[in-house]
């Protein structure tokens, strides 16, 4: 088995998380590394081992030849122009999420994909936290009857310090309902598989990094909000984000109720945001409308896979498919790259919901965006 050979542009805190997670896989090396600050150049190239290659250029990485398939962890708002340069190879992409800031930038991701034969995967770890995967998988089987309704709550640790603190402004963002919420959003439609048609959002920047200043500027990215999304076939979605909760026994709470039983996935955060800095079980549960009773089951991760990320497993789980997917040669990928502008498409809306206060048309929303 020949080794696939990576090479990653964005070597910040998540870009740190990937390498942290290939190294576990079998026939899979980080060989190159392009990021022009050299505090995390150097911290990624000290994880991928003394023989990578390093680069202040992403161009000059491609250029190099190196590698067999390509990751992107920059900010969210250098994805559109890295995208444009690196979809140009024949190499498959790992780019993480967002795909892009706005909806228009995504569609133009997508016109540019459809000349391309090699896969883009978009980063959405958390459909492969291995509670949410059980979650999802019971869906499949029929388990909780038709899915009428989706609820997610996360409740958890402020946006953590990155790089000129990019991650703390909406310009840069998409915001905090493109940036962090995305993934929750794909949840929704992931697991109705349906298409979203309007949505209602309330939210505000209350509590965290108000005595912060960036060049003279405060944060504006949003701490709190409750989104609710309609769907096509009548299900309805709800979002409960607090991210001034760190401590909270459950980081992540997915619920699905159907008219025969309400599935639960309970997914812990990172173990150094508990109180006691340990690690907990996540849990899976059921609970039937004619057994009357719930059923609980502990979902467990290797320790070795819980300590290479913040994400429950779920970057190993992603990269192992991605992995199998570049091995294959063909076949599509999970998460593409219509996938993600959904995804971003329902978090741009619902950012212009909590500014206007007012409900937003989705197929509207998005005609808008393909002008």
């Amino acid at each position: 088995m020949s080794t696939i050979r990576y090479g990653f542009v964005g070597a910040g805190m998540m870009g740190q998380e990937h390498i942290r997670n290939i190294a576990l896989l079998e026939g899979a090396e980080v060989v190159a590394i392009a990021d022009p600050d050299d505090t995390m150049r150097r911290k990624a190239a000290d994880l991928a081992g003394a023989s990578v290659c390093t680069f202040t250029d992403h161009r000059d990485m491609l250029s190099a030849g190196l590698c067999d398939v390509y990751v992107v962890a920059a900010p969210n708002d250098l994805h559109l122009a890295l995208m444009r340069d690196i979809m140009a190879t024949d190499k498959p992409i790992l780019c993480e999420k967002p795909l892009a800031t706005t909806t228009r930038d995504c569609l133009e991701l997508m016109r540019l994909a459809e000349s391309r034969a090699a896969p883009v995967w978009v980063a959405m770890e958390y459909r492969y936290m291995a509670p949410i995967t059980r979650l999802i998988e019971e869906v499949r089987r029929g388990r909780a009857g038709a899915p009428r309704m989706v609820s997610i709550r996360e409740h958890r640790f402020p946006f953590l310090t990155k790089v000129g603190g990019w991650n703390r402004f909406n310009a840069r963002t998409g915001g905090t309902l493109v940036e962090k919420c995305c993934h929750l959003f794909d949840l929704m439609r992931h697991i109705f598989d349906s298409e979203p048609v309007r949505l209602f959002a309330t939210g505000g920047a209350d509590v965290n990094h108000r005595d912060e200043r960036y060049d003279g500027r405060v944060p504006d990215i949003l701490d709190n909000a409750y989104v609710c999304v309609d769907f096509e076939g009548g299900q309805r979605g709800m979002l409960d984000l607090c991210m001034f909760a760190e401590g909270a026994r459950w980081q992540e709470e997915v619920m699905v109720a159907g008219d025969v039983a309400r599935l639960q996935a309970l997914v812990p955060g990172p173990a150094r945001f508990s109180r006691d800095g340990k690690e907990r079980a996540a849990e899976f549960v059921v609970a039937d409308r004619r057994e009357k009773e719930e059923l609980h089951e502990t979902v467990t991760v290797e320790e070795k896979i819980l300590r290479a990320g913040d994400h429950y497993g779920a970057t190993f789980f992603q990269h192992q498919r991605f992995l199998e997917l570049t091995r294959r040669g063909a076949g599509k990928p999970e998460v593409g790259i219509s996938e993600a502008y959904w995804s971003v498409l329902i978090g741009e809306a619902a950012e212009r919901s909590v500014q206007t206060g007012q409900p937003v048309d989705l197929r509207q929303f998005a005609r808008e965006a393909a002008r």
